[in-house]
């Protein structure tokens, strides 16, 4: 049996060697940049105008005038104007260029407008005052975002704003969710009371959606004539194939020998841990098997402590190890990693874990009240509160 780390270590041994290709800016979220992308120009590309007021020359003011002539108005999206006269203002809108000759913008709020005059009623003034200066974010050719960054909401407009309308992102692996198990039915259907509606696949197609992976779903019964065959079909048309159920010591567990059959070697099956203790793990012919236990807890636990950073690990994605503390004493003397169901509230920039007791590892209900797991060494004894333990957010 494997501890949680060995087992994490032998995942990393077999990456998923992605490729490059491009994609439409459109589709780019979850995605991992395969090239880096710098700036075009300079960020921003010109003094940028950043209140609503009036632009005029500092040496002006500085020599006492207070009343400027207004000569124009510069609109967002205009040509730059030219204050050309001593003791004129540039009507700005904010997003604006500066005008040339001008170098501070007074807010409306603190000019007061007379006929065509604006006197400023501000005491003190600071040169470019209120102005986004070129350059100021990026110069042109600096790494804006590197290999390897993973593309969120806060990196598509960068990624708009310096024109990649094609973004080079590695390439993802085609993924197949298998269920198994006589007991399931689809979603859409009537459950017999002896049966009970597919859960686990809809779980983990959600917690590879933000990947951009879009997995094809299948379910495999316990007594399928064809079950055999079925299965190495799966496994030929997809790179990552995970399936749920089937792995543990029931009769009718057979899907360790299964895939064994199937030509994929096995690295390891159970994992010192709870949940999830079945966890298998094997690979063949470039192919990456993840088999989970069936109880929903577990399928979820092995999502985020496994596959998931396994994908990033194969992407050259970067992972943010996080912390938790507890809120309170725990006891645990199993002589296994145990992960512990939470609630999180932060304050002052401490993650503060509070316990959620659950039905166990087929207690899917449970799932909606935790923000993720706290991850408990073997034998840990009494850990105090306050102790700060790895945390696994699943939100």
């Amino acid at each position: 049996m494997k501890s949680v780390n060995e087992a994490l270590e032998t995942i990393f041994t077999y990456p998923w060697k992605p490729g490059i290709e491009e994609v439409d800016i459109w589709h780019v979220l979850g995605r991992v940049l395969a090239k880096e992308v710098t700036a075009d120009r300079d960020l921003p590309p010109f003094d940028r105008v950043a209140m609503d007021g009036i632009a005029i020359k500092f040496s002006d003011f500085q020599k006492g005038t207070s009343a400027f002539k207004k000569s124009g108005i510069a609109l967002a999206g205009i040509p730059p104007l030219t204050l050309r006269e001593p003791g004129t203002a540039i009507e700005v809108m904010t997003g604006a260029v500066l005008p040339q000759g001008a170098d501070a913008v007074v807010r409306y709020e603190d000019v007061k407008v007379l006929a065509d005059t604006f006197h400023v009623q501000q005491s003190e003034l600071k040169p470019f005052q209120h102005v986004h200066r070129q350059g100021s974010d990026a110069r042109r050719g600096e790494v804006l975002l590197p290999i390897g960054c993973r593309i969120t909401p806060s990196e598509v407009p960068l990624l708009a704003s310096v024109g990649q309308s094609k973004v080079a992102v590695q390439t993802l692996p085609s993924v197949a969710l298998v269920s198994t198990g006589d007991e399931l039915v689809a979603v859409d259907q009537q459950p017999l009371p002896h049966q009970i509606r597919s859960s686990n696949v809809h779980a983990l197609v959600a917690g590879l959606s933000d990947f951009g992976i879009h997995p094809s779903v299948h379910h495999l019964g316990d007594q399928d004539v064809d079950l055999q065959r079925n299965l190495e079909q799966i496994i030929n048309g997809s790179d990552l194939i995970i399936l749920t159920g089937g792995v543990s010591k029931g009769k009718l567990d057979w899907v360790p020998q299964a895939l064994e059959k199937a030509g994929i070697q096995k690295h390891f099956h159970q994992v010192a841990q709870r949940p999830g203790k079945p966890l298998w793990f094997g690979t063949g012919s470039g192919k990456i098997v993840f088999a989970l236990p069936g109880n929903p807890v577990s399928v979820f636990l092995c999502l985020y402590k496994y596959i998931r950073p396994w994908l990033r690990h194969s992407l050259g994605a970067q992972q943010i190890p996080t912390q938790a503390v507890l809120s309170k004493d725990f006891t645990s003397d199993l002589p296994l990693t145990l992960f512990l169901q939470v609630k999180c509230l932060q304050q002052d920039g401490v993650v503060t874990a509070y316990p959620v007791p659950g039905g166990g590892s087929g207690d899917f209900a449970n799932l909606r009240h935790i923000d993720g797991f706290l991850e408990i060494p073997p034998n840990a004894g009494v850990c105090s509160a306050g102790r700060a333990f790895p945390f696994i957010p699943v939100r």
